[in-house]
């Protein structure tokens, strides 16, 4: 768990970001505000393999931009191959209107590739990705290796393509923006009774609540979700999860 906070950069954590390992090769799901320098405290950012965003807002995807400068005028030179980047139509648009240069400028650093529903496979790792309930395209992403499953909910609504993919998985990292009650309208982010509903009713073996915004108490959301799930836990950062 590199970064948990919801929406924006918390005071003890950045936003949105995940690193998935498996027999050597290393995914970043997301890469939302503050998310590269916490990354870098764990790994050399030369050894990621991949970069797959659920969906485009900020909070997701914004610190591609700090790594483009990174990659293209590190010291070392450009001697770094394209690191590939998956996400949702207009990924490469995406990130060039955010740091304000050409596509072709980003390519020097970056492979983008457009993804939607259906199955991808990168490096071991099988993933299935599902259109969820978000104002913009946005997947949720269930990753398999070894018999073992993880699910990440991206940023969702309720919505029952999110329930098929979650079925089953042995963890379930889900969104919980909102507090029971006072959701802010349909299609747009779970509460935390939301996320605990979808953990029970996919029969998942592990929730762990993420997306928290700065100004919920953190508590308060992960006791709504334990009422549906009483395993329910928090994401942090930092914490890791052998599967």
């Amino acid at each position: 768990m590199v970064g948990c906070s919801g929406s924006y950069a918390g005071p003890d954590s950045p936003a949105s970001c995940y690193l998935v390992e498996a027999d050597g090769y290393r995914l970043v799901v997301d890469l939302g505000n503050g998310a590269l320098g916490a990354l870098q405290r764990l790994l050399d950012l030369d050894s990621v393999d991949a970069v797959l965003l659920s969906h485009l807002h900020a909070d997701h995807c914004v610190d591609l931009t700090g790594w483009y400068v990174q990659r293209r005028y590190h010291p070392d030179g450009a001697i770094r191959p394209q690191l590939p980047v998956y996400g949702p139509a207009g990924v490469a648009r995406r990130i060039s209107g955010a740091y304000d240069t050409p596509v072709s400028h980003l390519e020097r650093a970056f492979a983008f590739h457009e993804v939607g529903e259906g199955r991808l496979s990168l490096g071991p790792l099988a993933i299935t990705l599902a259109r969820v309930a978000h104002p913009v395209e946005a997947y949720a992403v269930r990753l398999e290796h070894g018999g073992r499953v993880l699910v990440y909910s991206g940023d969702t609504g309720p919505c029952a393509a999110l329930e098929r993919l979650a079925a089953g998985a042995d963890v379930l990292l889900a969104e919980a923006s909102f507090l029971d009650g006072h959701a802010e309208g349909p299609d747009l982010h779970l509460t935390g009774g939301e996320a605990g509903a979808v953990a029970a009713g996919a029969g998942v073996g592990r929730l762990l609540v993420t997306h928290i915004p700065p100004w919920h108490d953190r508590a308060g959301v992960l006791g709504q979700a334990r009422a549906a799930f009483p395993a329910g836990e928090l994401a942090t950062p930092g914490l890791v999860i052998d599967l």
